[in-house]
């Protein structure tokens, strides 16, 4: 076996079992996933009444943290890896699982439908959906499509969800698998649970209305309403694509565990990490993580001020100025020096979520350890 395909295997295997492990090993002791995190269809649903208003208020969330969002009501949402979801209105927090009817305790996608909605994605796969009262998970009989151009339709209102091995889109109260590799049997067998080359770990809507996905070895993927566009050049396929952003000034980012930052100005895509000397040759080689490195990247964003922030998860947050890089690490505040998530709200503040060390903000000058008074 080449070297090529020995690293190629070794970035599939690392960005699989630290993004899902949790989430499936979860899926064995549950019995079967479709028994615990059913899937929402346009013929029937199940639903648990959740009496968030009474329930006891809670003082601290779980440090593992996997998702940020803040609904139209300025009112928090915070995803765990393994303990629900959080809902805080800056004076209540409440705690979502699946005794509540949440179909995962891994909530690592957090977005708001027309109507106010809020939607829950897991690592299994599995969606619910929070419309103020009640969680609803519905029935698990998505409609599996051939992923041909017909299939693929796209609306402003659209939402968008992970799979296995292409996406699910919700739309006028139909639940659609769409696979990205149509040819193989994997595609209609197991959709859309079982994991392949062609698994999305994130989703970006950009200002054009493009839908961009970011894949477990296949690089990204644009969909602008009418076909299908892949990004694989200079490293981005291979290792999994685990961030996407689109910035003020119209340039995609892309996060890759393994390969870096990379930059797409709408006509050429640079790997950023390797035009400023910051790869990990010792990742790429053994999966051996490192500090002052800018190689696995999970999360990107952008402050007011039009500075860049990349989350990694072994080495810290970087701040990009376009034109100088500049690292922070727990020596400047940072809870951790991994990073799952950065997430800009309705204030222009950022949040940091960590693995392991809960979240943080960043004053300026150093980081403050985000605590519920």
């Amino acid at each position: 076996m080449s070297n090529l395909k020995i690293i190629i295997i070794q970035f599939t295997i690392s960005a699989f079992l630290f993004v899902f492990l949790s989430s499936f090993n979860e899926q064995i002791k549950s019995d079967n996933l479709n028994n615990k995190a059913e899937i929402l269809s346009a013929t029937g649903q199940t639903s648990q009444q959740v009496n968030q208003y009474s329930s006891t208020t809670l003082k601290t969330i779980d440090k593992n943290i996997r998702s940020i969002f803040q609904d139209k009501s300025g009112t928090y949402w915070i995803g765990t890896n393994g303990a629900g979801v959080y809902r805080y209105d800056t004076k209540t927090l409440t705690q979502f699982t699946v005794k509540d009817g949440l179909a995962d305790n891994q909530v690592i996608n957090i977005q708001e439908d027309d109507l106010g909605n809020i939607w829950f994605g897991s690592g299994t796969f599995g969606i619910s959906k929070f419309d103020g009262k009640k969680i609803t998970t519905l029935a698990n009989k998505v409609k599996i499509t051939n992923g041909t151009e017909t299939d693929w339709k796209s609306k402003n209102n659209d939402l968008w969800f992970l799979a296995g091995g292409g996406m699910l889109r919700y739309s006028n109260l139909s639940l659609d698998y769409l696979p990205f590799d149509p040819s193989s049997s994997n595609a209609q067998m197991n959709a859309p649970f079982s994991l392949s080359r062609y698994g999305v770990y994130c989703i970006l809507k950009d200002k054009k209305g493009n839908v961009w996905f970011g894949t477990q070895a296949e690089g990204v993927c644009r969909y602008d309403g009418k076909k299908l566009t892949w990004f694989k050049e200079k490293g981005l396929s291979g290792p999994a694509v685990l961030g996407l952003f689109e910035d003020s000034k119209g340039n995609l980012w892309f996060g890759n565990n393994g390969a870096g930052l990379f930059q797409y100005d709408g006509k050429t895509l640079t790997n950023f990490t390797e035009e400023k000397g910051l790869n990990n040759a010792d990742f790429r080689a053994s999966g051996k993580p490192g500090l002052g490195t800018l190689a696995r990247v999970y999360s990107i964003n952008e402050d007011n001020s039009g500075n860049i922030w990349v989350g990694t998860v072994d080495a810290g947050v970087w701040k990009y100025d376009g034109s100088n890089l500049t690292n922070y690490t727990t020596k400047d505040g940072l809870t951790s020096n991994a990073v799952n998530t950065i997430y800009k709200d309705k204030n222009g503040e950022l949040w940091f979520g960590t693995d392991g060390n809960g979240i943080c903000k960043f004053n300026g000058t150093t980081f403050i350890e985000f605590i519920i008074k």
